[in-house]
């Protein structure tokens, strides 16, 4: 009996901390900055990636430069990171190497960005509320490892940790999804439109993560036409 409570306990324990859910209609918020609070997920991820594409929602009132995708692996630090320079900039990097790409933005706007790569040319390509950035170009015939920490929420200078909250995020983020893919443009249009295409190594109607510190899920109340704004 003792054992059987015991089992009990773990596992409630464990549900409260590791979730798998369906995330419709709803929003990680991050109210402060800080160096402990975040959002880690765990990817669908059995090989390594010679294409992805990637795309969320935020929205921030954020002027600071600020993590939005920190993925870690155990040997390489930024082996992929998404981070906002300033408004109307953004970086990729890959393996340390970045590509920065700018463009028009309001300040305080809700954005839905998408970001592809693709390793037989390099080619990453840029999407900010449904409109093409310029394509840049980094790290040709390389492969994103597996077995990465992804961290929503703060920037990594190691694996699963290291943070600095002078590069946290502050706000809202929702609608993350990954895809071992490069989506076509009709495809990048229709998802910033709202609907669903199934995404094979994060998907936000099947996301699996554990939240630490002062991060909490609220209902979406940035309609999705609020991104139209900036277009």
């Amino acid at each position: 009996m003792d054992k059987m409570l015991l089992l009990l306990g773990v596992s409630i324990l464990l549900s409260e901390v590791f979730a798998q859910t369906d995330l419709t209609g709803k929003v990680f918020v991050f109210p402060r900055e800080s160096e402990s609070d975040y959002v880690k997920l765990i990817p669908r991820l059995e090989k390594p990636l010679e294409n992805f594409t990637l795309c969320f929602r935020t929205y921030t009132d954020l002027s600071r430069p600020h993590s939005l995708f920190s993925y870690n692996t155990k040997n390489k630090d930024n082996e992929l990171l998404i981070y906002k320079e300033r408004m109307g900039e953004y970086g990729l990097y890959i393996e340390n190497l970045g590509a920065i790409v700018r463009g028009v933005e309001e300040f305080a706007s809700p954005v839905h960005f998408c970001t592809s790569w693709e390793s037989s040319s390099g080619i990453a390509e840029f999407w900010v509320n449904g409109i093409p950035w310029v394509k840049k170009g980094l790290k040709k015939g390389y492969t994103v490892k597996t077995q990465p920490s992804i961290i929503l929420g703060q920037e990594q200078d190691n694996y699963g940790g290291g943070f600095d909250k002078s590069q946290s995020f502050v706000g809202e983020m929702g609608d993350l999804n990954m895809w071992d893919s490069v989506l076509t443009p009709e495809e990048i249009k229709s998802v910033y439109e709202g609907s669903w295409l199934e995404a094979n190594i994060l998907d936000w109607r099947t996301l699996n993560y554990e939240m630490s510190g002062y991060a909490v899920i609220r209902p979406r109340c940035v309609a999705l036409s609020s991104y139209n704004k900036i277009s």
